[in-house]
C-alpha cells in the first residue's frame, strides 16, 4: 500500500504538469452537464458538444425540456446514437427534477442515482464538474483500462476500482486524478496500441516495464 501511495503521489505531481483536470462536455450550469452526460453513454464528447451548441440555445432548463414530446425530443439529438433511448431519459430527468428537486439538480451522490439515466459514474462526473463536490471516482473505459496497467488496482468491475482508487487517492484528488488518466488515456495509453514510448509515465509504468 506504501508503495502504491507514493506511485500516486509520482502519478498526481507529473500528470499535473501536462493536464487541466475538467471535463470535456461542455455546459453552463448543472442540468445542462445532466444533459450532457446522458447524451455521452457511448458517444464521444465532441459529438455530444456538437449536438448540445445548438440544443441548449433554446433548452436551459430542466422547465425547457419537459415541455417537449419524445418526438420533438429525439428530432432535437437523432444524431446521436441511442437517440431514442437517451431523449427518453432526459425527458423524464426533467420531469423528476422538477417534481422532486424543485428544478434544481441535487447535489449529493443517493439524490443523482434515483434520476433516470444517471448512474455512479455520471454521478460522480456531476458532483466533481457541476458542484465541485467529492464523493467517488469516475471510473470510465479510460480510468478502468489506465488503472490496471499502472499497478493500481486488480479489479476488474467499475464499482471494485472506484473503491481501490478512493483508498489511494486522496480525496481532495478525486475528481482530478479521472480527468488525468481520461486524458492520458485518450492521448497515449490506447487499448488496443499504447503509445509507451511516446508516454511521459514509460520510465516507470509497469505495463511499460514488461512490453
Amino acid at each position: 500500500m506504501k508503495q502504491k501511495k507514493e506511485w500516486i503521489t509520482y502519478l498526481l505531481g507529473t500528470l499535473s504538469k501536462t493536464y487541466t483536470p475538467q471535463t470535456m462536455l461542455h455546459f453552463d450550469n448543472p442540468w445542462q452537464l445532466v444533459v450532457a452526460t446522458i447524451m455521452s453513454a457511448q458517444s464521444r464528447d465532441v459529438k455530444v458538444n456538437e449536438i448540445t451548441e445548438q440544443l441548449f440555445k433554446t433548452c436551459k432548463t430542466p422547465e425547457d425540456f419537459s415541455l417537449l414530446s419524445q418526438e420533438e425530443m429525439e428530432q432535437k439529438i437523432k444524431s446521436i446514437n441511442y437517440y431514442k433511448t437517451k431523449a427518453q431519459r432526459i425527458l423524464e430527468a426533467s420531469r423528476m427534477i422538477i417534481k422532486e428537486f424543485h428544478g434544481e439538480v441535487p447535489e449529493n451522490m443517493n439524490d443523482l442515482l434515483t434520476i433516470p439515466g444517471i448512474g455512479r459514474k455520471s454521478a460522480n462526473v456531476i458532483l466533481s464538474s457541476a458542484f465541485d463536490t467529492r464523493e467517488g471516482v469516475v471510473v470510465d473505459t479510460h480510468v478502468k483500462r489506465l488503472s490496471q496497467r499502472l499497478g493500481l488496482t486488480s479489479e476488474k468491475t467499475p464499482e471494485k476500482i472506484e473503491k481501490d482508487l478512493m483508498n489511494l487517492v486522496p480525496k481532495r484528488e478525486w475528481g482530478n486524478f479521472s480527468h488525468y488518466l481520461i486524458y492520458l488515456g485518450r492521448e497515449f495509453c490506447l487499448s488496443q496500441k499504447p503509445k509507451c514510448n511516446l508516454c511521459l509515465l514509460s520510465d516507470k509504468c509497469p505495463s511499460a516495464k514488461r512490453k
